[in-house]
Protein backbone atom coordinates (compact mmCIF):
# COMPACT_ATOMS: atom_id res chain seq x y z
CA UNK A 1 0.00 0.00 0.00
CA UNK A 2 3.21 2.32 0.39
CA UNK A 3 2.75 5.41 -1.93
CA UNK A 4 5.40 8.03 -2.50
CA UNK A 5 6.25 10.82 -0.21
CA UNK A 6 3.60 13.62 -0.05
CA UNK A 7 4.78 16.89 -2.14
CA UNK A 8 7.63 19.14 -0.26
CA UNK A 9 6.17 22.38 0.26
CA UNK A 10 7.61 25.16 -2.51
CA UNK A 11 8.74 28.39 -1.21
CA UNK A 12 6.86 31.24 -2.40
CA UNK A 13 3.97 28.74 -3.52
CA UNK A 14 3.38 26.23 -6.39
CA UNK A 15 2.02 23.10 -6.49
CA UNK A 16 3.21 21.75 -2.98
CA UNK A 17 2.86 24.57 -1.60
CA UNK A 18 -0.15 24.25 1.63
CA UNK A 19 -3.06 25.90 1.14
CA UNK A 20 -2.93 29.44 2.85
CA UNK A 21 -5.97 29.49 5.73
CA UNK A 22 -8.08 31.92 6.00
CA UNK A 23 -7.62 34.73 8.80
CA UNK A 24 -9.48 33.67 12.16
CA UNK A 25 -9.43 29.86 11.46
CA UNK A 26 -7.65 26.63 12.99
CA UNK A 27 -4.59 25.59 11.35
CA UNK A 28 -5.46 22.31 9.79
CA UNK A 29 -1.99 21.62 9.28
CA UNK A 30 -1.28 22.19 12.69
CA UNK A 31 -4.33 19.93 13.82
CA UNK A 32 -3.43 17.20 11.81
CA UNK A 33 0.15 17.05 13.00
CA UNK A 34 -0.68 17.40 16.74
CA UNK A 35 -3.74 14.81 16.73
CA UNK A 36 -1.38 12.08 14.73
CA UNK A 37 1.51 13.04 17.53
CA UNK A 38 -0.76 12.83 20.47
CA UNK A 39 -2.82 9.46 19.09
CA UNK A 40 0.55 7.83 18.25
CA UNK A 41 1.77 8.61 21.75
CA UNK A 42 -1.11 6.75 23.66
CA UNK A 43 0.46 3.70 21.78
CA UNK A 44 2.58 1.60 23.51
CA UNK A 45 4.77 -1.51 21.55
CA UNK A 46 2.93 -4.35 23.52
CA UNK A 47 -0.42 -2.73 22.53
CA UNK A 48 0.25 -3.59 18.71
CA UNK A 49 2.43 -6.48 19.35
CA UNK A 50 5.74 -4.80 18.84
CA UNK A 51 8.27 -5.64 21.32
CA UNK A 52 9.75 -3.34 23.89
CA UNK A 53 13.06 -2.28 24.17
CA UNK A 54 12.82 -0.97 27.61
CA UNK A 55 15.20 2.15 28.41
CA UNK A 56 16.31 2.66 25.10
CA UNK A 57 12.93 4.37 23.97
CA UNK A 58 13.25 7.78 23.83
CA UNK A 59 9.91 8.76 22.57
CA UNK A 60 6.50 8.42 24.45
CA UNK A 61 4.10 5.98 22.49
CA UNK A 62 5.24 4.31 19.45
CA UNK A 63 8.28 6.03 17.09
CA UNK A 64 7.85 6.71 13.53
CA UNK A 65 8.80 4.23 11.70
CA UNK A 66 7.03 1.47 14.02
CA UNK A 67 3.46 3.35 13.27
CA UNK A 68 4.93 3.44 9.39
CA UNK A 69 5.32 -0.44 9.58
CA UNK A 70 1.92 -1.61 10.82
CA UNK A 71 0.21 0.80 8.43
CA UNK A 72 1.90 -0.38 5.49
CA UNK A 73 3.62 2.73 4.52
CA UNK A 74 6.94 4.23 4.11
CA UNK A 75 8.66 6.40 6.91
CA UNK A 76 9.18 9.22 4.68
CA UNK A 77 5.28 8.95 4.06
CA UNK A 78 4.12 9.05 7.40
CA UNK A 79 6.57 11.36 8.38
CA UNK A 80 5.04 14.08 5.41
CA UNK A 81 1.59 13.39 6.68
CA UNK A 82 2.12 13.84 10.57
CA UNK A 83 4.20 16.87 9.93
CA UNK A 84 0.74 18.25 8.71
CA UNK A 85 1.22 17.87 4.78
CA UNK A 86 -2.19 15.41 3.61
CA UNK A 87 -2.37 17.41 0.49
CA UNK A 88 -3.14 13.60 -1.93
CA UNK A 89 -3.46 11.33 0.67
CA UNK A 90 -5.67 8.43 0.03
CA UNK A 91 -8.76 6.90 1.72
CA UNK A 92 -6.80 3.82 1.89
CA UNK A 93 -3.70 5.10 3.21
CA UNK A 94 -5.57 7.17 5.91
CA UNK A 95 -7.84 3.92 6.78
CA UNK A 96 -4.74 1.87 7.17
CA UNK A 97 -3.10 4.58 9.16
CA UNK A 98 -6.48 4.68 11.41
CA UNK A 99 -6.49 1.03 11.94
CA UNK A 100 -2.71 1.25 13.19
CA UNK A 101 -3.70 3.78 15.98
CA UNK A 102 -6.69 2.15 16.83
CA UNK A 103 -8.74 5.06 15.98
CA UNK A 104 -12.54 4.95 16.81
CA UNK A 105 -14.85 5.84 14.51
CA UNK A 106 -15.26 9.39 15.68
CA UNK A 107 -11.96 9.38 15.66
CA UNK A 108 -11.31 7.92 11.69
CA UNK A 109 -13.93 10.52 11.02
CA UNK A 110 -11.53 13.69 12.63
CA UNK A 111 -8.70 12.18 10.70
CA UNK A 112 -10.17 11.60 7.40
CA UNK A 113 -11.62 15.88 8.12
CA UNK A 114 -7.91 17.05 8.80
CA UNK A 115 -6.26 15.55 6.17
CA UNK A 116 -9.07 15.70 3.69
CA UNK A 117 -11.30 18.61 4.34
CA UNK A 118 -14.42 18.97 1.92
CA UNK A 119 -14.68 21.88 -0.36
CA UNK A 120 -17.84 23.90 1.18
CA UNK A 121 -19.77 26.61 -0.56
CA UNK A 122 -18.63 30.15 1.17
CA UNK A 123 -21.13 31.20 3.74
CA UNK A 124 -21.21 34.36 5.21
CA UNK A 125 -19.22 34.13 8.61
CA UNK A 126 -22.10 35.73 11.07
CA UNK A 127 -24.83 33.43 9.69
CA UNK A 128 -27.13 32.12 12.54
CA UNK A 129 -28.35 28.54 12.21
CA UNK A 130 -32.23 28.68 12.85
CA UNK A 131 -34.37 26.21 13.96
CA UNK A 132 -37.66 25.15 12.15
CA UNK A 133 -40.76 26.45 13.96
CA UNK A 134 -41.89 23.19 13.56
CA UNK A 135 -39.41 21.89 15.78
CA UNK A 136 -39.79 24.37 18.31
CA UNK A 137 -43.83 23.60 18.50
CA UNK A 138 -42.09 20.18 18.92
CA UNK A 139 -40.14 21.05 22.24
CA UNK A 140 -42.58 23.41 23.46
CA UNK A 141 -45.11 20.52 23.19
CA UNK A 142 -42.95 18.05 25.15
CA UNK A 143 -43.73 18.73 28.85
CA UNK A 144 -42.53 16.70 31.31
CA UNK A 145 -38.79 15.96 29.05
CA UNK A 146 -36.37 18.27 29.31
CA UNK A 147 -35.40 18.97 25.54
CA UNK A 148 -33.27 21.11 23.90
CA UNK A 149 -31.80 21.76 20.45
CA UNK A 150 -27.65 22.68 20.08
CA UNK A 151 -26.16 23.19 16.87
CA UNK A 152 -22.48 24.60 16.02
CA UNK A 153 -20.22 25.50 18.36
CA UNK A 154 -22.55 23.69 21.11
CA UNK A 155 -24.75 26.79 20.49
CA UNK A 156 -28.01 26.64 21.97
CA UNK A 157 -30.68 26.55 19.75
CA UNK A 158 -33.64 26.53 20.93
CA UNK A 159 -34.97 24.49 23.92
CA UNK A 160 -38.64 23.61 26.08
CA UNK A 161 -39.85 25.08 29.85
CA UNK A 162 -38.43 21.91 31.12
CA UNK A 163 -35.21 22.47 30.20
CA UNK A 164 -35.23 25.72 31.94
CA UNK A 165 -36.39 23.94 34.98
CA UNK A 166 -33.61 21.56 34.94
CA UNK A 167 -30.49 23.79 33.44
CA UNK A 168 -31.25 26.97 33.80
CA UNK A 169 -32.92 30.44 32.59
CA UNK A 170 -31.28 30.16 29.10
CA UNK A 171 -33.85 33.21 27.92
CA UNK A 172 -32.78 35.42 30.40
CA UNK A 173 -28.90 35.18 28.96
CA UNK A 174 -27.72 37.29 25.80
CA UNK A 175 -27.60 35.36 22.72
CA UNK A 176 -23.99 34.83 22.34
CA UNK A 177 -23.86 33.24 26.04
CA UNK A 178 -26.33 30.48 24.76
CA UNK A 179 -23.44 28.30 24.56
CA UNK A 180 -22.91 25.07 26.13
CA UNK A 181 -19.04 25.17 26.61
CA UNK A 182 -19.27 28.55 27.81
CA UNK A 183 -21.78 27.87 30.41
CA UNK A 184 -19.96 24.59 31.60
CA UNK A 185 -16.55 26.37 31.56
CA UNK A 186 -17.08 29.90 32.48
CA UNK A 187 -20.28 29.56 34.67
CA UNK A 188 -19.04 28.23 38.37
CA UNK A 189 -22.64 27.30 39.06
CA UNK A 190 -22.76 24.82 35.98
CA UNK A 191 -19.87 23.11 37.82
CA UNK A 192 -22.22 22.64 40.75
CA UNK A 193 -24.95 21.66 38.79
CA UNK A 194 -23.24 18.50 36.77
CA UNK A 195 -22.13 16.07 39.87
CA UNK A 196 -19.18 14.39 36.93
CA UNK A 197 -18.62 18.11 35.84
CA UNK A 198 -14.50 16.40 34.50
CA UNK A 199 -16.48 14.16 32.19
CA UNK A 200 -19.26 16.83 31.06
CA UNK A 201 -15.62 19.11 30.59
CA UNK A 202 -14.01 16.15 28.44
CA UNK A 203 -16.95 15.71 26.35
CA UNK A 204 -17.97 19.21 25.25
CA UNK A 205 -14.21 20.00 24.33
CA UNK A 206 -14.15 16.36 22.65
CA UNK A 207 -17.73 17.53 20.53
CA UNK A 208 -16.16 21.23 19.62
CA UNK A 209 -12.82 19.14 18.49
CA UNK A 210 -14.92 17.13 16.31
CA UNK A 211 -16.73 20.51 15.00
CA UNK A 212 -13.39 22.30 14.64
CA UNK A 213 -12.00 19.56 12.13
CA UNK A 214 -15.14 19.99 10.06
CA UNK A 215 -14.80 23.72 9.87
CA UNK A 216 -11.62 24.83 10.23
CA UNK A 217 -12.45 28.15 8.72
CA UNK A 218 -14.74 29.10 11.25
CA UNK A 219 -13.54 32.48 12.83
CA UNK A 220 -16.24 32.54 15.38
CA UNK A 221 -15.42 28.51 16.02
CA UNK A 222 -11.85 30.15 16.75
CA UNK A 223 -13.10 32.95 18.36
CA UNK A 224 -14.87 31.08 20.85
CA UNK A 225 -11.65 28.34 21.77
CA UNK A 226 -9.38 31.18 21.69
CA UNK A 227 -11.63 32.82 24.87
CA UNK A 228 -12.14 29.73 26.54
CA UNK A 229 -8.17 28.86 26.18
CA UNK A 230 -7.42 32.43 28.05
CA UNK A 231 -10.02 32.25 30.83
CA UNK A 232 -10.23 28.28 31.68
CA UNK A 233 -7.38 26.04 32.45
CA UNK A 234 -9.61 23.32 32.37
CA UNK A 235 -10.26 24.19 28.86
CA UNK A 236 -6.49 24.50 28.10
CA UNK A 237 -5.43 21.11 29.54
CA UNK A 238 -8.52 18.94 27.33
CA UNK A 239 -8.33 21.13 24.36
CA UNK A 240 -4.57 20.14 23.84
CA UNK A 241 -5.83 16.59 24.40
CA UNK A 242 -6.68 16.53 20.78
CA UNK A 243 -9.64 13.62 21.87
CA UNK A 244 -12.75 13.64 20.13
CA UNK A 245 -16.24 12.31 20.00
CA UNK A 246 -19.55 12.37 18.91
CA UNK A 247 -22.75 13.40 20.83
CA UNK A 248 -24.68 9.87 21.46
CA UNK A 249 -26.27 9.00 24.70
CA UNK A 250 -25.26 8.01 27.97
CA UNK A 251 -26.50 9.05 31.88
CA UNK A 252 -25.89 11.93 33.58
CA UNK A 253 -25.75 12.71 37.06
CA UNK A 254 -27.25 16.23 38.50
CA UNK A 255 -27.32 17.86 41.84
CA UNK A 256 -30.47 20.60 41.13
CA UNK A 257 -30.92 23.31 44.15
CA UNK A 258 -34.42 22.43 44.31
CA UNK A 259 -34.70 18.60 43.71
CA UNK A 260 -31.60 17.23 44.53
CA UNK A 261 -30.02 14.85 42.70
CA UNK A 262 -31.19 13.04 39.90
CA UNK A 263 -29.64 10.06 37.55
CA UNK A 264 -30.86 11.06 33.51
CA UNK A 265 -30.57 8.85 30.63
CA UNK A 266 -30.10 11.54 27.41
CA UNK A 267 -30.46 10.37 24.16
CA UNK A 268 -29.50 12.81 20.78
CA UNK A 269 -31.56 12.87 17.86
CA UNK A 270 -29.18 14.17 14.87
CA UNK A 271 -31.68 16.33 12.36
CA UNK A 272 -31.60 14.61 9.02
CA UNK A 273 -32.19 17.80 6.92
CA UNK A 274 -29.50 19.66 8.90
CA UNK A 275 -26.88 17.19 10.39
CA UNK A 276 -25.54 20.16 12.60
CA UNK A 277 -28.05 20.32 14.84
CA UNK A 278 -29.53 17.94 17.30
CA UNK A 279 -32.29 17.28 19.54
CA UNK A 280 -31.19 16.16 22.96
CA UNK A 281 -33.59 14.83 25.32
CA UNK A 282 -33.51 13.86 29.02
CA UNK A 283 -35.51 11.24 30.61
CA UNK A 284 -35.51 9.49 34.22
CA UNK A 285 -36.70 5.62 35.01
CA UNK A 286 -40.12 5.10 35.55
CA UNK A 287 -40.96 5.29 39.17
CA UNK A 288 -37.36 6.48 39.84
CA UNK A 289 -36.64 9.02 42.27
CA UNK A 290 -35.45 11.10 39.46
CA UNK A 291 -38.52 10.61 38.14
CA UNK A 292 -40.93 11.91 40.93
CA UNK A 293 -38.07 14.68 40.70
CA UNK A 294 -38.82 15.69 37.20
CA UNK A 295 -42.93 16.03 37.45
CA UNK A 296 -42.10 18.57 40.47
CA UNK A 297 -39.98 20.38 38.32
CA UNK A 298 -42.46 20.47 35.59
CA UNK A 299 -44.96 21.16 38.33
CA UNK A 300 -43.49 23.95 39.31
CA UNK A 301 -42.66 24.98 35.49
CA UNK A 302 -40.51 28.04 35.07
CA UNK A 303 -40.98 29.03 39.06
CA UNK A 304 -38.50 26.17 39.16
CA UNK A 305 -36.06 28.31 37.19
CA UNK A 306 -36.70 31.67 39.60
CA UNK A 307 -36.39 29.59 42.84
CA UNK A 308 -33.07 28.72 41.90
CA UNK A 309 -31.47 31.58 40.39
CA UNK A 310 -28.40 32.98 42.33
CA UNK A 311 -27.47 29.36 43.63
CA UNK A 312 -27.41 27.06 40.95
CA UNK A 313 -27.06 26.60 37.40
CA UNK A 314 -30.20 28.89 36.82
CA UNK A 315 -28.56 31.65 37.94
CA UNK A 316 -27.41 34.26 35.14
Amino acid sequence: MDEQPLPVPEPGGGPGAPVQEPAGSLDRRAELSEFLRSRRARLKPEDVGLPDYGRHRRVPGLRREELAQLAGVSVAYYTRLEQGNGRNVSAEVLDAIARALRLTDAEHAHLTHLAKPKQHKKKPAARNQQVRVALQQLLDSIESVPAYIVGRRSDLLAWNRMAEALFGDWTALPAQERNWARLVFLKPEYRELFVDWDQKASDMVAFLRMDAGCHPDDPRLSALVGELSVKSQEFRRLWATHDVKEKSYGVKRLHHPLVGELSLSFETFRMIDDAEQSLITYHAEPGSPSAEALRLLASWGRDATRAGTGSSASST
